[in-house]
């Protein structure tokens, strides 16, 4: 079974502005790439991806605002990311229209965020106090979410779109 998830894309000037971001090189931290920038609204693990395309097919949802920043933050001592707002109603209209499917739901709240980069060894974590507070700041309409599958390498994981699902201006949460 494929390791799938739901995602939000920014648009190429907000990973323009991502791509701007200084990237030092910090001994046990592996940056992420463009091509991997993206906000996770829900994880399912391995799951069958027509029940995962169809479930995300009932997602109803409205067009909505994502907010980027304003400035890089840290979870930990593992990840290096910037926070993204504006997101939650639509996360849970995906995790309302999906909760069956894969792995349960994170019991969690949603924290809307995009990973700039990871330690290599989970045990220790990095020092990433030096890289947090950069400023980045951007705004986007979030029009579609996307059914993704995740292929994992030694380079890290490489991502492929498998299905968009349209929000809607005229649909509303209930």
């Amino acid at each position: 079974m494929p390791r799938l998830f739901v995602a939000v894309w920014p648009p190429e000037d907000v990973l323009d502005l991502v791509a701007g971001l200084p990237r030092p090189d910090v001994g046990g931290l592996r940056w992420t790439t463009r091509d991997q920038w993206h906000v996770t609204l829900r994880f399912f693990g391995s799951a069958e991806l027509e029940e995962a395309s169809s479930a995300l097919g009932a997602v109803s949802a409205p067009v909505t605002t994502a907010v980027l920043g304003p400035e890089t933050g840290r979870f930990g001592k593992r990840v290096l990311h910037v926070p993204v707002a504006g997101l939650d109603a639509v996360a849970t209209a995906v995790v309302r229209a999906t909760g069956r499917v894969g792995w349960p739901p994170e019991p969690r709240p949603f924290t809307g965020h995009l990973t700039l980069a990871r330690a290599r060894d989970r045990r220790r974590g990095v020092d990433l106090r030096s890289l947090v507070g950069m400023p980045v700041s951007a705004s986007w309409a979030v029009t579609e979410v996307c059914l993704v599958e995740s292929h994992l390498s030694s380079r890290g994981a490489n991502y492929e779109v498998v299905e968009t699902v349209s929000l809607s201006e005229a649909r509303t949460l209930e």
